[in-house]
């Protein structure tokens, strides 16, 4: 392993989430790799929705919470640069042999990366409440 593969599983931390030898490849690396960077770049993915916000959606401030959770979802969903961007936040903290096996299943691991960030910016909603 090289440097920098140790630097970034130190500052990663350890694995979060249940994990056995009978889970999948795809269940153990969103585990072992992506809960750890979700948590660890949470604070920038605060921080980039709000820019996102600031110069697609400045309405997002006076919407229901319905409609805040549904702009979350869309703007992941279906805004390919700024989802590019924050796959690019995610997969900057890969080490060499975690993006050797994430291109392998990379349509399908890119689909847990971006559920999970929907579902980790939606359960925060409430610091999206005042601009």
């Amino acid at each position: 392993m090289n440097q920098r593969d140790k630097i970034i599983k130190e500052i990663r931390g350890e694995s979060l989430g249940e994990t056995n030898i009978q889970s999948l490849s795809d269940e153990l690396f969103q585990n072992e790799v992506l809960r750890p960077i979700l948590q660890l770049q949470n604070d920038l993915f605060i921080a980039s929705f709000i820019n996102y916000i600031s110069k697609y959606k400045r309405d997002f401030y006076t919407r229901t919470v319905e409609n805040k959770l549904s702009i979350i979802e869309n703007a992941i969903q279906k805004d390919i640069k700024f989802r590019n961007a924050l796959k690019g936040m995610i997969i900057a903290l890969f080490t060499t042999d975690e993006y050797a096996l994430y291109i392998k299943n990379s349509s399908s691991l890119n689909k847990r990366m971006m559920n999970l960030l929907i579902d980790r910016l939606k359960s925060q909603v409430q610091l999206f409440e005042v601009e």
